[in-house]
């Protein structure tokens, strides 16, 4: 990308977060990402809502709220029914009307294949922004939701389960991040990032590179899905989640320590789509975090591990 030097850019791509940040006035700023994906559930309304629970994510993790989005389509138009279309953004309608945003149009081409997604824009104080580089060693590591819907997703799709098993990680996927949000900014959190694609280890690799430290992780604290761990056992490893485990081990930025299982492992760096919000804070207010996430009904309040000074990116594994 290029070098972004504008006073008025307060966070673009070089850090790698989850969104790009740009100074209206003293007190606004105005917060952008976008996301889009194929399918990766059988039914169209849901669909539209993870796509738009997914794309709604950056914006919370920045410690913004919400103001509207524009919807963004790949359709085979040949081959698909505009009916299903309609469920799609009918999903993804009743998502941010939950969010309080508004959307606002979008755009739409011919593709082979499914793809739908949103840009979304939000709106934060400038002196409230939540980046991903923040992070301080002694800070404790808080998840706001399980990890494993990239194994039950590719589970799905080879028939190892149906819809009615995956509806679990359904219920995960189309919740917003908006509770965990409203807990992060009442608290004094470093940083945060949402876990996505990279899969836990690989936004918390981001994280931790951005803020020059280190981080111990215990495995066994971490948040799983029902039956994802049996999935991985029966060979449901999405593609995604592979290559995210290849690149961290690649460039050492993972340690496992023994007795970490290679199911675990594999889940750790599982793609997610729609996850939880990774928090970094100091430990004194890990209480008031937890209390907050749980007031809020979000579907973990886990403290996985700890910042710790060391060589940036890297993370020990117990």
């Amino acid at each position: 990308m290029p070098a972004a030097t504008d006073p008025r850019i307060l966070v673009d791509a070089a850090t790698r977060d989850d969104a790009a940040v740009f100074r209206l006035s003293a007190d606004r700023a105005i917060v952008a990402t976008v996301d889009f994906f194929t399918p990766i559930v059988d039914d169209a309304y849901d669909f539209g809502r993870i796509a738009a629970a997914n794309a709604f994510s950056d914006v919370y993790a920045m410690g913004a709220t919400p103001l509207f989005a524009l919807n963004l389509v790949g359709w085979p138009r040949d081959t698909l029914p505009y009916d299903l279309l309609g469920d799609v953004l009918r999903g993804g309608a009743d998502v941010a009307r939950e969010a309080g945003a508004f959307v606002l149009g979008g755009h739409s081409i011919d593709d082979p294949e499914p793809k739908y997604g949103m840009v979304a824009i939000g709106e934060v104080h400038p002196d409230r922004i939540v980046t991903n580089a923040g992070a301080l060693p002694g800070d404790a590591l808080v998840l706001t939701k399980p990890i494993g819907t990239g194994v039950l997703a590719t589970a799905l799709k080879r028939d190892l389960l149906d819809g009615a098993a995956i509806a679990p990680a359904v219920a995960v996927m189309t919740t917003l991040n908006a509770g965990a949000a409203r807990a992060l900014r009442a608290v004094r959190a470093h940083a945060a990032t949402d876990v996505t694609g990279f899969g836990l280890l690989g936004h918390l690799h981001n994280l931790l590179a951005a803020s020059g430290a280190a981080a111990e992780m215990a495995a066994a604290a971490v948040p799983v899905l029902a039956r994802a761990a049996e999935m991985v056992g029966r060979g449901a490893v999405p593609g995604g989640t592979k290559r995210n485990r290849e690149s961290l081990e690649r460039e050492d930025a993972v340690s496992w320590r023994p007795g970490v299982p290679e199911v675990e492992r594999v889940l750790l760096c599982d793609a997610q789509t729609s996850g939880g919000l990774l928090i970094a804070l100091p430990e004194r207010d890990v209480p008031a975090l937890v209390a907050a996430l749980e007031k809020e009904g979000t579907p973990a309040a886990a403290v996985i591990g700890r910042v710790v000074t060391g060589h940036p990116g890297t993370i020990a594994v117990t």
